[in-house]
């Protein structure tokens, strides 16, 4: 194989040099870029994503120590003084912008969610990145706390999160969850938190189905009961309607009550859906399968940067979280070089002690089996 053909270096193929450098441009600040560009920013800080370096040093000394095969990429080697500099005060809003541009192009990828259904299946939620008060006291939202709220709406048929969004960690949670874009005739799945009826309102408009959890406390009357099938474990599925007034003055539409018993834990729960065509079953498999959301946290937060952080600035806080999600997306692309079953997660583990090595993708996600050697004859001892 070619000497330059590493494994970083086809994991970067889907980004395009030419939008990069368009979008530097317009993402821009002071005067013009001397000892590195933006181009070497990323470069070096996406390498600190995949391989694991701990501080800015880390990153000079890994960088430094692949400088040849830097080259090839069109990079070279940063100083840590001029990487900090760089992401204390070039916007951030460059790699959220590629973010957005590569996810254009992950989207166009096949991909099938397990159930039966055409329509596309997203989950929604949110999580905390937490930071120390005292090194990050722009983020605080208590006396005791800090942290940057992560929302993310993914897509269960390719395990992308299309849908994005950075917020103070003081910010509920619904805020950013009401601005995401769902298409018409998706279904998405959210937990009690984010329990708005003028926003079930509104998707129902937009014909997108949702399933979360019927708040405990919630007002309502019964219009009509379904039949279940007790097998499922469903113990009922009727056709609410919202009695509070504050339902009413947000315009609650009529809503669907499902209860299940979960067969394995025993627990009952009561889903909430204004879908009334698929299975009480599958509305209850839907809202379980949500989980996927809480692996993507977990896969990002176990195997990427965004816990520990090689800047103070809110800049550089933001340009770190989306450089990291820019690799999560270019990981996600290239799962499918890689065995049927693969997950992100554990793409990342693989790619963090094959980086540099100069295989093709499809053997490094798919390796052959080893020869088996051959018996050999047994020598003849002569007499």
């Amino acid at each position: 194989m070619s000497h330059h053909n590493t494994a970083f270096q086809q994991l970067l193929k889907p980004l395009s040099r030419h939008e990069f450098e368009g979008l530097a441009k317009q993402h821009h600040v002071g005067q013009k870029l001397r000892s590195a560009s933006r181009w070497d920013q990323f470069v070096g800080m996406a390498m600190s994503q995949l391989s694991g370096r701990q501080s800015l040093r880390d990153i000079q000394s890994n960088l430094e120590a692949q400088q040849h095969k830097l080259y090839h990429l069109g990079a070279k080697p940063i100083a840590r003084t001029t990487l900090a500099r760089l992401n204390e005060n070039q916007p951030a809003e460059l790699y959220e912008a590629l973010f957005h541009k590569l996810l254009a192009r992950c989207k166009s990828q096949p991909g099938k969610h397990k159930f039966r259904f055409k329509n596309p299946l997203y989950s929604l939620d949110a999580s905390a990145l937490d930071l120390s008060i005292k090194l990050f006291p722009w983020a605080a939202h208590r006396d005791d706390a800090a942290n940057v709220k992560l929302s993310v709406g993914l897509n269960h048929a390719s395990d992308i999160p299309e849908f994005v969004a950075l917020s103070d960690g003081n910010e509920n949670d619904m805020v950013e969850g009401r601005k995401f874009c769902f298409p018409k005739g998706s279904i998405v799945a959210f937990d009690k938190g984010y329990v708005d009826y003028q926003w079930f309102a509104n998707l129902t408009k937009q014909r997108v189905s949702f399933v979360t959890r019927l708040r405990a406390k919630a007002v309502y009357r019964v219009l009509k009961r379904r039949s279940i099938n007790k097998k499922a474990g469903i113990t009922s599925d009727q056709v609410i309607e919202f009695s509070s007034a504050h339902a009413i003055k947000r315009g609650a539409p009529k809503l669907r009550r499902i209860g299940y018993r979960d067969a394995e834990t025993h627990r009952h729960y009561q889903f909430l859906t204004n879908n009334f065509t698929l299975s009480a079953a599958t509305i209850a498999a839907i809202y379980k399968d949500r989980w996927k959301v809480e692996l993507f946290f977990k896969a990002i937060k176990q195997n990427l940067k965004i816990k520990a952080f090689v800047g103070t600035s809110k800049n550089a806080v933001l340009t770190q979280i989306w450089i990291a999600l820019v690799v999560y997306l270019l990981v996600a692309f290239a799962r499918y070089s890689a065995k049927e079953g693969w997950t992100v997660q554990r793409m990342l583990r693989v790619l963090q002690l094959n980086l540099f090595e100069r295989k093709a993708r499809v053997e490094i996600f798919n390796p052959s089996p080893p020869l088996k050697q051959k018996d050999q004859p047994q020598m003849k001892l002569v007499l």
